[in-house]
């Protein structure tokens, strides 16, 4: 909440506050974001720790513009605090207002760069990476802009080596200002409802509506690094996989800036080191004899198999040689999606997994490795082989180790709480779609990823949703013709105008809960007559991909009531056994909603937020979480090529 100054007349007020800049239309085709790493012709200086922050509480929220605040050291425009990145800011301090502040928050951190970097200055790029700001940002390197970008859950990047090697020494001032504020038109969508009522209000009293189950943090929430490559360097490279029964085949495509002169070696490694495979060229194809494929996390004793492809790029410049090394992990799988199942390696493969967040204590979405590995060995505990990035895309960190581990990935943009008729125009369509782009350039490699949802629970019953998604999944489609398609509907069978165009049809559903509340015997009969009449409609594969209720840890209530750990366990227990009827049929997964609690939006329904964990927020255990340990096991000795002496006890987690 907060207060701006009074809408001039014919203006929208948004607009006074927000003083956004415009992007510029989508470009053609978008520049590759390979993760930066440490290669023998790469270096990467990761800039996490302390930076100096400021709120710009001025009336407009425009002081930092108006003055200017990039061009000096922050800490000269006036009161600074240390801020930890990557964290949000929303609940590190004990001020209330910086909880729920809306508008523009100015970041700066100073740093030296390695002389290095800047001797040989015509042949080496200096570039600044962010791997996720909410929601807007503008960057400026020592005064100079450098890069805008708009969302808050994918990377973006600058090329600043003519700002750094032109300017005297080795000090690098970066500064962002970050806007958090969310428009019908921004993905999500929100808007802000101004209160004009005098005599309960304060003058020019603004809040921020979103339509999302889940706290609006804002902040740096990813890693921010330095990292430098050639001057010509390998910009993208593309892989998809194909295999039988004893021969894989790895189709590649790189493509390298700065020179149109230039050669490519690439060196296909198992994980012993050992040379399985060589291609030379920017596009071609690996032949793997006897490969070893990628398998989900249960379904096989040695599950995320990856290789290691080294790309390796000369080119001479001006009589010097140029070497450019890049290594991607590779792992061999397909996937395909009949009317009944969803294949992996030609195998039926069966989502028993969770819906999760990137939420915690005080660091709120902030990257946090000791969370994320408690999230994984939890994730491995309960015998969960997936989860959906709900809702949007999740820190590529996280990523890594799904590949690494086997855990299968629903992989979901932000589309979330699309809801207002003005979200289904022409300017959120863009979007939408830019997005998409910019999800597929990141992930399009990982063979974790399976599946790309386009939305959770939009108003797909609008006759405008036909069309908007449509596109969005036509478009996402041709980004990657490898992998099927969905979006997460709550709409009625007979209405959803966006389900003809999806490959899996993914339901959310709340059958005693928001439904018939405190009534779990309605459950059967409900949840029988949901997947029936989507199958007969559409004859497409379905997974629950939602599903769960509230329970306080330590309130118990026997027989169950709302609320209580009991409760939550016997709607578990209801739709389970629904879901094993119906996964002999065309049910191929199950999705609990959620992994663990996670903070909300202050509300009546709401005790400090969304209590549907089965962990809590703190990742402490409650009691479904051995209701769904026990069947996720059970579910993984009865589909395993493995013998059936696996126990959740027979891994190292």
């Amino acid at each position: 909440s907060g207060s701006a100054p009074p809408p001039a007349a014919g203006l929208c007020p948004l607009l006074l506050l927000l003083l956004l800049p415009l992007l510029p239309a989508r470009a053609a085709a978008l520049p590759g974001m390979l993760p930066p790493r440490d290669t023998p012709s790469r270096e990467r200086k990761e800039l996490g720790g302390l930076w100096s922050f400021r709120a710009d509480l001025s009336p407009g929220r425009d002081a930092g513009f108006a003055q200017r605040w990039y061009r000096q050291p922050l800490r000269q425009t006036g009161p600074v605090i240390d801020m930890p990145v990557p964290a949000s800011f929303n609940d590190i301090t004990q001020d209330p207002s910086l909880e729920n502040y809306i508008g523009w928050v100015w970041y700066e951190k100073e740093v030296l760069l390695p002389p290095r970097w800047l001797q040989d200055s015509p042949n080496t790029r200096v570039v600044l990476r962010f791997g996720s700001a909410h929601y807007y940002s503008v960057v400026w390197v020592n005064g100079v802009q450098v890069v805008e970008h708009e969302g808050g859950h994918l990377p973006f990047e600058a090329d600043i080596s003519s700002v750094v090697q032109g300017s005297p020494g080795t000090l690098c001032r970066i500064t962002v200002a970050l806007n958090n504020t969310l428009t019908p038109h921004t993905l999500p969508p929100g808007f802000i409802h101004y209160m004009t009522d005098k005599t309960r209000y304060p003058k020019n009293y603004f809040v921020q509506n979103t339509m999302f189950d889940f706290f609006n943090y804002a902040g740096i929430h990813r890693p921010v690094v330095l990292y430098t490559t050639p001057s010509v360097y390998i910009d993208d490279i593309t892989v998809t996989t194909t295999s039988s029964e004893h021969v894989a085949m790895v189709q590649y495509e790189v493509s390298v800036v700065g020179s149109t002169v230039y050669s490519l070696s690439l060196s296909l490694r198992d994980q012993e080191g050992k040379v399985v495979a060589t291609g030379d060229g920017p596009e071609g194809e690996l032949k793997v004899l006897n490969p070893n494929l990628w398998w989900p996390y249960l379904m096989h004793e040695n599950p995320g198999y990856l290789y290691s492809l080294e790309v390796k790029m000369q080119a001479q410049v001006d009589g010097a040689l140029l070497e450019d090394v890049y290594t991607l992990p590779v792992g061999i799988r397909t996937v395909h999606v009949t009317s009944t199942q969803f294949l992996i390696n030609g195998r039926p493969f069966y989502f028993h997994g969770v819906n999760k967040h990137e939420d915690a204590d005080i660091r709120g979405k902030g990257l946090d490795w000791a969370l994320i590995m408690k999230d994984f060995n939890l994730l491995r505990w309960l015998g969960a082989n997936s989860f959906r990035t709900s809702h949007y895309p999740y820190a590529e960190e996280i990523m890594d180790l799904c590949d690494a581990y086997g855990i299968v990935v629903i992989d979901e943009c932000p589309g979330v709480g699309i809801k207002l008729p003005e979200s289904f125009g022409n300017k959120s369509l863009q979007h939408h779609l830019a997005v998409m782009e910019e999800l597929v350039r990141r992930d399009k490699n990982r063979p974790s990823v399976v599946m790309w949802s386009v939305a959770n629970e939009p108003a797909s019953e609008l006759p405008s949703a036909g069309f908007y998604f449509k596109t969005v999944i036509a478009h996402t489609k041709a980004l990657d013709p490898s992998r099927p398609v969905t979006f997460v509907t709550d709409a009625n069978y007979a209405l959803d105008h966006g389900a003809p165009y999806v490959d899996v049809i993914c339901v959310n559903s709340y059958f005693s809960w928001y439904h018939d509340p405190g009534h779990l015997e309605v459950i059967p009969l409900q949840l029988t007559a949901q997947f029936e009449n989507w199958y007969k409609t559409y004859q497409k594969p379905i997974i629950q991909s939602e599903y769960g209720a509230d329970s306080v840890p330590g309130l118990h209530s026997d027989p169950p009531l709302m609320f209580s750990e009991e409760y939550q366990k016997a709607m578990l227990k209801e739709y389970h056994s629904v879901f094993d009827k119906k996964r002999k049929e065309y049910v191929i997964g199950e999705l609990i909603w959620n992994f663990a609690d996670f903070m909300t939006n202050q509300g009546t329904t709401r005790v400090l937020g969304n209590k549907k964990g089965i962990f809590t927020r703190q990742r402490q255990p409650k009691g479904a979480a051995f209701v769904l340990r026990e069947r996720y096991w059970k579910i993984a000795n009865e589909s395993s090529c493995l013998p059936p002496v696996i126990t959740s006890h027979s891994l190292f987690l």
